[in-house]
């Protein structure tokens, strides 16, 4: 596991987090910024995940 996808998944938790609060406090703005967070976090968990497979190969 390198840091991308450590970095990537963790941007994705912060992402829920804001995502649930804004949902929950009917804050359209910070529900947006949740998902768009999780959107960052899953491509750089991806980037990781892609040169993961290159250093193996």
């Amino acid at each position: 596991m390198n840091k991308d996808q450590v970095n990537g998944t963790a941007e994705k938790v912060k992402g829920k987090v804001n995502e649930a609060i804004g949902r929950a406090t009917g804050n359209t703005k910070q529900e947006v910024k949740g998902d768009l967070q999780q959107a960052a976090g899953q491509a750089r968990k991806n980037l990781g995940d892609v040169m993961e497979v290159v250093k193996k190969a």
